[in-house]
């Protein structure tokens, strides 16, 4: 058994490692063309000189990203490469950098810094746990940002497309058909139909490859006229000749070491911002992909851990002198399809990246460099987002709509680091109409109509109905923050020159800010001016943003240590301390005092004295300590108690210490009439909330009377049926206030 049982596991081994070997070879073959002209898009402001340098920079960051942050990350199966939004980041600051005048060598130094320093940032964003804030931007921002790279990619290869002398701007190079180069046009439009076709012909081979192929191809055709194109040395069309050893490699790094370490604090001043835009673009790239990919393959990521990775990689790559990157979606897919299965295909592509680059270095160089500007004008067309051209249809979404063009339109008049900063601005913008379109008062209520659970007497309900409207009680929700507080102090102004108690029952809030409860302590002022009060009740301890309320709140003076009636458990707690004001004020009987006679409650009002001593003798007197069980929930009791002095508490139990509390009767009231009625096991647990003495009466001894005095019996149930009925008028009054409020 255990034999068969280590084959099973080594063929499910020997599966995976199959299936990541091919899905790392396919990703590898769809990663190392884009990521080539990705370098050579990133240099390409330096002149037709870096070509070389940018395709072997997007070759080195292919390699280094595709190794270490595979190895290292936190989602299987993500492909990590060189990538659009990379690309034009780098290749906007490339021409900043160049219209101040520096050379291109510096520019490069300043692109390399601009990769490490975005790759800290990352490694930095995993290690304090940005990771699952960073994925959390507003889709209109995120969509905005997507379609102003794909633009940017469009307009930078346009020259490219049209084979236009190096310096061309892409205006001049649209408006000047004299300056089009036929060749690379030709070589153009058969990579981007082959890039545009491949998908409707076969899903076996990526399109990326096939459209590379047929570029190369297209060029090879046209050198049977023209041999000069034979020629790679001086040839403007290709990549050109890449470094090939060690040795030319290990004098590049020493070389961009030797630069990086001349820099100057001014010159790093320069690249923070782009850093910081690149670090939050590639973040944002990454942690989609891992979103699709946890989604089609039922798994799920580890964001920190993934940035983590990132940001190794990153860092890994701009100290071999290559292009940063993020987890691109094509590979990744590809990936997939190919049967990967754990982290080691992602190790697996940049193995093999790098094995391709020892070996097919010399057949890179005649890579043209029109199909790479195809295969990128593909992708940035692919990048925009057309779907959101639906947001026009409605006036709801035109404001996001007008947030994705913005986007759109910083980041091609200003740049993206513009348009990061726009991005940011409007996200708040997105949150604060959101929140300040949301109604902060979730229900309004008063103590005429809104009780506590406290079963009063008549007397008492009378009371409560007719000064209950000077008792305002208002559930808030939502965040209280200097968007809302104005909305709120709208709400609140109208009671404040009336009310004597003001209820705010803060459960639904998610936050409260400095403005907010400011405005809370000038209401507080203004009621304790004319003897009023300001109340709190479900006050949370913490709030989803790990603040604590309650320290909070008493920190600005609002609940005052010492001062009863100011917080409050629950808005229950609340309502009945107010009612005992109300009561006390108007020095009716509480229930403290002396215990109840018979004859003194409602239940036996105007019954005879030697009717009442009768239903007394069958009656027994028990007494019990605050904190102790009458009886509990499935108990299988049928007396019913009336309460000649202190509170009863009806709780149904939840589990696990937990329970709702239904109800607390007071001095006069009764209890337990349903199990007295129909017989049947108790459905919730009584507790003495306080001292109590009460008279108890069994169904059997109450049977047992009702022989001898039939019409006490009769009376007794009439009664007992009136107290109920006007129980539940009572509790519909309520349902109606709550309904309506």
């Amino acid at each position: 058994m255990e034999l068969a049982t280590d084959k099973q596991s080594l063929v499910q081994r020997l599966a995976a490692s199959g299936g990541d070997l091919w899905g790392g070879l396919a990703a590898m073959l769809v990663a190392l063309p884009s990521a080539i002209a990705f370098g050579v898009a990133t240099l390409a402001a330096l002149g037709p000189a870096f070509t070389s340098q940018g395709a072997l920079a997007g070759l080195l960051g292919a390699i280094a990203i595709g190794l270490v942050a595979s190895a290292v990350g936190g989602a299987p199966r993500l492909i990590s490469a060189p990538c659009a939004p990379a690309a034009a980041v780098l290749s906007a600051l490339a021409v900043t950098l160049i219209a101040q005048g520096l050379s291109g060598a510096s520019v490069v130094t300043m692109l390399l810094l601009t990769t490490l320093l975005a790759g800290a940032l990352q490694l930095l964003f995993g290690v304090v746990g940005l990771g699952r804030l960073i994925k959390y931007m507003p889709y209109p921002v995120v969509s905005g940002y997507l379609s102003g790279v794909g633009l940017i990619i469009l307009q930078s290869q346009l020259a490219k497309l049209l084979g236009t002398p190096s310096g061309t701007g892409w205006l001049d190079a649209v408006l000047t058909p004299a300056l089009w180069n036929w060749q690379a046009l030709v070589i153009a439009t058969c990579t981007g139909a082959a890039m545009l076709l491949a998908p409707r012909l076969t899903q076996r081979v990526p399109s990326v490859i096939l459209a590379l192929l047929a570029g190369v191809l297209a060029y090879f055709a046209l050198a049977q006229f023209d041999p000069a194109l034979l020629t790679l040395a001086g040839n403007p069309l290709v990549v050109g000749q890449l470094p090939g050893d060690a040795s030319d490699l290990g004098a590049a790094w020493q070389q961009n070491w030797l630069a990086l370490g001349a820099l100057d604090a001014s010159q790093v001043r320069m690249v923070v911002v782009p850093a910081l835009t690149l670090a939050i673009l590639l973040s944002i790239d990454t942690l989609k992909t891992c979103i699709v990919l946890d989604a089609m393959t039922r798994s799920r990521h580890d964001s920190n851990r993934t940035l983590i990775g990132q940001g190794l990689g990153n860092l890994v790559a701009g100290a071999m002198g290559g292009m940063a990157g993020a987890g691109t979606m094509g590979a990744t897919l590809v990936n997939l399809s190919g049967g990967a299965r754990t982290r080691a295909s992602g190790v697996a592509e940049g193995a093999l990246a790098l094995l391709a680059f020892w070996l097919l270095a010399s057949l890179l160089a005649w890579v043209p460099i029109a199909a790479l500007a195809a295969i990128l004008a593909v992708i940035g067309l692919r990048m925009l987002d057309r779907d959101s051209l639906h947001y026009l249809r409605s006036r709801q979404t035109m404001l996001d709509f007008a947030v994705i063009l913005a986007v759109v339109v910083v980041a091609l008049t200003l740049g993206l680091i513009a348009a990061s900063g726009a991005g940011i601005v409007l996200a708040i913008m997105l949150f604060l109409r959101e929140q300040v379109g949301g109604r902060v008062v979730a229900r309004r209520s008063r103590g005429s109509r809104n009780f506590s659970k406290r079963v009063r007497t008549q007397a008492e309900v009378q009371l409560l109905e007719r000064v209950g409207e000077q008792t305002v009680v208002l559930e808030l929700q939502g965040s209280l923050f200097f968007g809302t507080t104005d909305q709120l102090y709208r709400e609140l102004e109208p009671e404040l020159a009336r009310v004597r108690y003001l209820l705010l029952d803060m459960r639904r809030v998610q936050s409260v800010d400095v403005t907010a409860a400011h405005m809370l302590q000038q209401v507080d002022q203004r009621l304790n001016e004319r003897g009023a009060r300001l109340l709190f009740s479900h006050l949370p301890a913490r709030v989803p943003s790990g603040r604590d309320m309650q320290r909070y709140f008493h920190d600005l003076g609002l609940t005052r240590t010492g001062e009863h009636g100011r917080l409050f458990d629950e808005m229950d707690d609340a309502l009945e301390w107010i009612e005992d004001q109300w009561i006390g004020e108007a020095q009716l009987p509480l229930a403290h005092e002396k215990p109840l006679e018979l004859r003194e409650m409602d239940l036996f009002a105007q019954r005879k004295q030697e009717t009442l001593d009768d239903l007394e003798a069958c009656m027994d007197r028990r007494s019990y300590r605050a904190g102790e069980r009458i009886f509990a929930r499935d108990d299988h009791t049928d007396e019913i108690f009336l309460i000649r002095r202190g509170l009863v508490r009806i709780v149904l139990p939840l589990g696990e210490g937990r329970g709702h509390h239904l109800a607390t009767f007071g001095r006069g009231s009764f209890f337990g009439e349903m199990a007295f009625l129909d017989r049947q096991p108790r459905s919730a647990d009584a507790i003495a909330d306080s001292d109590c003495e009460l008279f108890v009466l069994s169904r059997q001894r109450f049977e047992a009377l009702t022989d001898q005095h039939k019409r006490l019996g009769l009376t007794l149930m009439e009664s007992l049926a009136r107290l109920l009925a006007g129980r539940l008028r009572h509790a519909d009054a309520e349902l109606n206030a709550l309904e309506s409020g």
